[in-house]
C-alpha cells in the first residue's frame, strides 16, 4: 500500500498504527485503515500483491465533518471526523467504478467514471442527509446529464457536463449558485449557472466559486464580504494579467477570505 502521512488534528483515532497520546499531531506520523487484513509473511497469501494493489490510494478529499478515501480500484470509504475510539471506515456502496470524490462543509459528492454524481449533504437532501443520491439525474436537459468533474463548496456542489455547461445544487444563501439570494434560497435540484465553462474552482469551506470559460475569462460569484467575486452575483472578473490561468484556490468565508490565482 502506498505510504500515507497525517498531522494536524487528531480525528482518527482509529487510523494510526502507533496511536498519539495527544489529539494535535505536531510530525507526520504514517496512517493505515484498522479494517485490512495485513500479512507480515509474503508467502501465506498469494494474491498479497494483487490485494495491495487494490488498496493504492489514488485520492483523499476531506472536509470539517468528513473525509473520503478513493482507492485505484474505483472504491471509496468514508471516516466521519470525530474523537470515537470504536470508529470505523465506513464502505460506500456504489455499483458503479469512481473516478474523482469532494468534500465541503456540509455535503460529499462522487463522479463515476460513468458520468455519474452521488451527493449527500444537509443543504443537498434535507430530508435524508446521509444517504447518497444521484443528483445528475435530476438535470432537466436529459442530453446534459453526463458529468466531467465536480466541485464541492461549503454547502453547494458544482457539476460540469461534458457539454461543458456547469450546474449548481444546494444553498444559495450567499447566490454561490449566481442566483439573486431572495430569488432562490438554495434547491435541491441542480440549476444551469453558466455555458462553455473549461473549470470550477471553489473550496471545502468557501461560499463562493468561480468558473473559468473556454476563452480564459474568469467569472464568479458567492460571498463578497472582503470582495473577492467582485459584485456578488456571476460576474467577470477584471483586471487579470494577461497569460494562462492554470489553478484557482479558494480561502473559507470566516476567517481566511483569501484568494490564490497562479497564471
Amino acid at each position: 500500500m502506498n505510504d500515507c502521512l497525517f498531522f494536524g488534528q487528531n480525528q482518527f483515532p482509529n487510523l494510526f498504527k502507533n496511536k498519539p497520546n495527544t489529539n494535535k499531531i505536531i510530525k507526520p506520523i504514517q496512517f493505515k485503515f484498522e479494517n485490512e487484513n495485513e500479512n507480515e509473511n509474503e508467502n501465506e497469501n498469494e494474491n498479497e500483491n494483487e490485494n495491495e494493489n487494490e488498496k493504492q490510494i489514488k485520492q483523499i478529499s476531506s472536509g470539517n465533518f468528513s473525509t473520503i478515501f478513493l482507492f485505484e480500484n474505483g472504491k471509496v470509504i468514508e471516516y466521519l471526523n470525530q474523537n470515537d475510539s470504536k470508529q470505523n471506515p465506513s464502505k460506500i456502496q456504489i455499483e458503479e467504478n469512481i473516478q474523482k470524490v469532494t468534500v465541503g462543509y456540509e455535503n460529499e459528492a462522487i463522479l463515476t467514471i460513468e458520468g455519474n454524481v452521488f451527493a449527500k449533504g444537509r443543504n443537498i437532501i434535507p430530508n435524508n442527509p446521509k444517504e447518497f443520491i444521484n443528483i445528475s439525474s435530476l438535470i432537466e436537459d436529459k442530453n446534459d446529464r453526463i458529468i466531467q468533474d465536480i466541485v464541492s463548496g461549503a454547502n453547494s456542489i458544482y457539476l460540469l457536463t461534458s457539454n461543458q455547461n456547469v450546474y449548481g445544487i444546494g444553498s444559495n444563501e450567499y447566490t454561490q449558485l449566481g442566483v439573486d439570494a431572495e430569488t432562490l434560497y438554495k434547491t435541491e435540484e441542480p440549476i444551469l449557472m453558466m455555458k462553455n465553462v473549461s473549470k470550477i474552482f471553489s473550496g471545502s469551506n468557501s461560499f463562493h466559486v468561480f468558473l473559468l470559460n473556454s476563452n480564459q475569462e474568469l467569472f464568479g460569484c458567492g460571498y463578497n464580504g472582503f470582495g473577492q467575486v467582485g459584485l456578488g452575483k456571476l460576474t467577470k472578473i477584471q483586471n487579470i494579467p494577461k497569460g494562462k490561468i492554470i489553478d484557482i484556490q479558494c480561502g473559507s468565508t470566516s476567517k481566511k477570505k483569501t484568494l490564490f490565482m497562479w497564471i
